[in-house]
């Protein structure tokens, strides 16, 4: 009696992992079929793209040779999920099996040779890693460069300065190392106070190009948030704090907050182991450093920043920057920041109205790193 029990007991107990695993493989069907839409229709293309070669190989070896192959696999390498082009290069590997027996048999001649067995081999094995890789990443690649292209623009949207009453001008060029399109430095900026003062954040994060992009995009968005939301002395702790928070590991930054009276010219500028801001005085023609005293932000909690005050006059400029424009292993900051003010020296007579891209290009046109540049005019 016990024995049927337990046998009973192990029947049911199959049979319960038996309906879960039908129940599952048909989820997993499920979703497969409705999850993307296209990418088992592709599948289907591509399964029969391959005997198709195949056929057009045994007919005219001349004009498609086995190594034709690998067409349907870098689409699948492209388009489908790994699971799916394993099941492809199974069909491609058949294919060649194939043609080699049946050309051979009939034609005598060895068709498919070794080099064409490595190429679609080595071609193949790319394209698994390529479909691995969007599978982690979880974005189609059809859909990649869209999704790159909706960040690009978010970036320069948060970017964007806003507006400025009569009497005032500015300009931010920001340009990223290696002529790519994504940089690890931002800016933020927001009318505050009914719209007296301007607040303008800008900030370098540790790395460049494509590396500190995401970070980039992080922190400019959680920074937006809390400019206006804090007073001006709270940002650049709070900032601290939230940069703390993400445990990167290479989680530093480097921060510039400006804070300017619109109404009265006077400012104050708060950084974070940023380089010193450069105010161009109408008054004497010189440029002064502004530079504010600051630990870098992510590096410890409880950090404390201490403020430069100054006055913007008629026809004063305000000059803020990354250090990629002005130190690089090869140059001293003391040496960028006097080849900088010389180079602006050349828009004092014009006006700096354009000359944001212009100081980039002839300062560090050719540095490896990502360069910006604000400039804050009183006309």
């Amino acid at each position: 009696m016990a024995h049927e029990v337990r046998v009973e007991t192990f029947t049911a107990r199959m049979r319960r992992r038996t309906h879960r695993v039908r129940i599952g493989l048909r989820k997993a069907a499920v979703d497969y079929f409705r999850g993307d839409g296209s990418d088992w229709i592709a599948l289907v293309a591509l399964l029969f793209a391959v005997p198709a070669i195949a056929a057009g190989t045994m007919a005219a070896p001349l004009w498609c040779p086995p190594s034709a192959l690998v067409l349907p696999i870098v689409a699948a390498g492209l388009l489908l999920r790994p699971s799916s082009v394993l099941l492809m290069y199974a069909a491609a590997a058949a294919a060649l099996i194939v043609e080699a027996s049946v050309i051979e048999e009939y034609a005598n001649v060895p068709v498919v040779t070794p080099g064409d067995i490595l190429v679609v081999g080595a071609v193949g094995f790319s394209g698994l890693i390529i479909a691995q890789f969007r599978s982690r990443v979880g974005v189609p690649w059809r859909r990649g460069g869209t999704m790159l292209f909706d960040l690009r623009e978010r970036i320069r949207v948060q970017s964007k300065l806003p507006g400025l009453p009569r009497g005032w001008h500015r300009e931010m060029a920001l340009r990223p190392a290696g002529g790519q399109s994504f940089s690890g430095d931002f800016v933020v900026a927001a009318r505050t106070n009914g719209g007296r003062t301007l607040e303008v954040v800008l900030t370098d994060v540790s790395g460049k190009g494509m590396d500190a992009a995401s970070r980039a995009l992080l922190l400019s968005g959680a920074f937006g948030g809390l400019l206006g939301s804090l007073p001006p002395h709270q940002f650049l702790p709070a900032a601290n704090g939230y940069l703390l928070r993400q445990d990167w590991t290479e989680g530093f930054a480097t921060s510039i907050h400006l804070v300017l009276d619109l109404d009265t010219g006077d400012y104050e500028l708060i950084s974070a182991g940023h380089p010193p801001g450069l105010q161009f005085s109408a008054g004497t023609g010189r440029w002064e450093q502004k530079g504010a005293e600051g630990p870098l932000l992510g590096v410890y909690d409880g950090a404390e920043f201490e403020p430069v005050k100054g006055t913007l006059c008629p026809g004063d400029v305000l000059m803020l920057f990354t250090d990629g424009l002005v130190e690089s292993s090869e140059r001293e900051l003391s040496e960028g920041l006097d080849r900088l003010t010389g180079e602006a020296d050349r828009y004092v007579a014009s006006g700096f109205h354009g000359a944001a891209w212009h100081l980039i290009e002839a300062v560090a046109k050719d540095v490896n790193d990502d360069r910006a540049l604000l400039m804050i005019c009183r006309d």
